[in-house]
């Protein structure tokens, strides 16, 4: 999984930390860490990883924001500054995307190293500006002037979504889901095509006159 850089408290450098984890504080006593509840335990406990992991992704972008040089407002942070952002995020990456020469490209599960670089993986930036856009208009922004949504942003993910599929060898396309056929022939509509073929079967025939078949019914 690739690593986001992290603003460390009181100073201006970068930690680097794994997308989704929580630092959790853990005591040295064994005790302590068994009595810890699994991750997946509840619901609450997935939203509450995600609130975290959007509140580190939103403070790192502040600190980006002020490390910039010059200094950038988040007033006047436009979508070209956010492709600045992720293209500076490349440098913290783990995952490897082949380039057209080399000859693993394509190639998922290569057999052997290649001096290939490292970039940040499409899924852990989409969900980035994912977490971004929503702590933008969280805290004020407006979603018309969302820097993160900007059309800018979603070409350059689609861009690196298609250019790593490639090199990767890697579907990121989703399964259509396979809707069940409807039944040929529902029971309401069975008992209508029944009750109307008992009708006709009761019409006269040809050459046959309305009262003998009104004698036969009473009969």
């Amino acid at each position: 999984m690739d690593m986001i850089p992290q603003p460390m408290e009181g100073s201006s450098a970068y930690v680097g930390t794994t997308n989704l984890s929580i630092n959790a504080n853990t005591s040295s006593s064994p005790g302590a860490i068994a009595a810890q509840p699994p991750s997946s335990s509840s619901p609450s406990v997935n939203s509450s990883r995600y609130e975290n992991q959007k509140r580190r992704d939103w403070n790192t972008f502040g600190q980006y924001l002020r490390n910039h040089r010059p200094p950038l407002s988040l007033s006047r942070c436009s979508g070209a500054h956010v492709l600045e952002f992720l293209r500076y995020l490349d440098q913290f990456g783990k995952t490897k995307v082949h380039t057209p020469v080399c000859h693993f490209y394509g190639h998922p599960n290569p057999p052997a190293p290649c001096p290939c670089p490292l970039r940040q993986a499409w899924g852990s930036l989409d969900a980035l500006i994912g977490r971004l856009r929503a702590a933008f208009e969280e805290n004020g922004g407006k979603p018309e002037t969302n820097p993160f949504g900007a059309r800018a942003v979603r070409l350059y993910l689609r861009e690196v979504r298609d250019s790593q599929s490639k090199a990767r060898g890697i579907s990121y396309e989703k399964k259509k889901r396979k809707r069940p056929l409807p039944p040929l022939l529902s029971t309401s509509s069975s008992s209508s095509a029944l009750a109307s073929h008992q009708q006709f079967q009761m019409l006269p025939g040809p050459g046959t006159s309305s009262t003998t078949q009104i004698s036969k019914f009473e009969k």
